[in-house]
């Protein structure tokens, strides 16, 4: 690995360099003008730190113990940035170092494959959870999840903040879309799998939700969800107060406050500042998606909080492969 490389900023610039234009822009860019992309690392930014000494980092989460309070999040699509799969880097960080990782259902790996990839090797063990969209086709839902039960999956992490995909308009310039190798694994025709051709003159992502992913989501639907699975269920998305004790009232196991890696409307707040009254309310995961210039040493062990980083795993893929992970 090159030694010169200090920090996340540098394995960002040197994947500037290598990955293409479309590729660099699905991972960087934001929805629209980027107002809140800018303000959840400038929030972030304004956090001081209050040394704690700790003796114990392990935490209990659902039940199945992870070594540290932060996990690798659910980033999308990585073979774009570098042909080792998801399945690998599974193997290579959490099965080796025991902690948590989400797998999202559209990665490029199928459920199956990155399970056997993770006790494929002996370590002190991982534990692997899966992301879901509310697909309009809900037998589809119920086979993801029946397949994630059987793998060995722990929990079941629903995704409320994406009803339709936000106006990324470097996407929509790029008209992204997937190489003719790579495809949505978990999914067997070409229209789920996010593999046909012709997306016209927009970002094929966009295209792709318009069609399959279920706008009319509702509370109910989450309802409905958990009578269909023995899984844990938690709620990816709350990004207000009101909305966290609508999740416990309706007898959700957690949530995750996010605003989705400022990726789908932009206006709204920055994470990091509606995490304090949604702490005061229930037991959440504190996430940071694909924004990573703040330490997780920031996640505070208020009730039961895992920081989720995703970007770091894009960008240091490109030029160290395995070894940048």
């Amino acid at each position: 690995m090159n030694e010169n490389f200090v920090c996340v900023s540098d394995f960002e610039e040197e994947a500037r360099k290598v990955l293409p234009k479309s590729v660099y822009d699905y991972y960087h860019s934001g929805p629209e003008e980027q107002r809140t992309l800018a303000d959840n690392i400038a929030a972030f930014n304004r956090y001081l730190l209050i040394h704690i000494q700790m003796t114990e980092i392990r935490r209990i989460f659902q039940k199945h113990k992870i070594r540290v309070n932060f996990k690798p999040g659910q980033t999308l699509r990585q073979r774009l940035v570098h042909p080792m799969d998801k399945t690998t880097r599974h193997k290579l960080t959490c099965q080796a170092v025991g902690i948590g990782m989400m797998l999202s259902s559209w990665a490029t790996s199928t459920i199956e494959e990155v399970m056997s990839a993770m006790t494929a090797k002996s370590g002190t063990g991982g534990v692997l959870w899966l992301q879901l969209y509310i697909y309009k086709n809900r037998e589809l839902i119920l086979s993801l999840v029946q397949r994630a039960e059987e793998a060995g999956y722990k929990v079941i992490f629903v995704t409320v903040d994406m009803l339709y995909l936000g106006r990324r308009w470097d996407n929509m310039r790029d008209q992204f879309k997937l190489p003719p190798h790579l495809s949505m694994s978990n999914f067997s025709t070409a229209s789920l799998a996010f593999s046909e051709e012709n997306y016209g003159n927009n970002s094929g992502l966009a295209v792709y939700v318009a069609k399959a992913i279920d706008p009319t989501l509702c509370w109910d639907d989450i309802t409905w969800l958990k009578n269909h699975t023995h899984l844990p269920l938690i709620v990816k998305g709350i990004l207000n107060g009101e909305d966290a004790v609508q999740a416990v009232n309706y007898d959700v196991d957690g949530v995750v406050v996010s605003n989705h890696g400022a990726r789908q409307l932009d206006g709204v707040p920055a994470m990091v500042c509606v995490c304090i009254c949604v702490f005061l309310l229930i037991c959440l995961f504190e996430m940071y998606q694909y924004r990573y210039r703040c330490p997780p040493s920031i996640s505070y062990e208020l009730t039961t909080a895992v920081a989720k980083l995703s970007s770091p795993a894009p960008w240091s893929r490109p030029s160290q492969g395995s070894l940048g992970v």
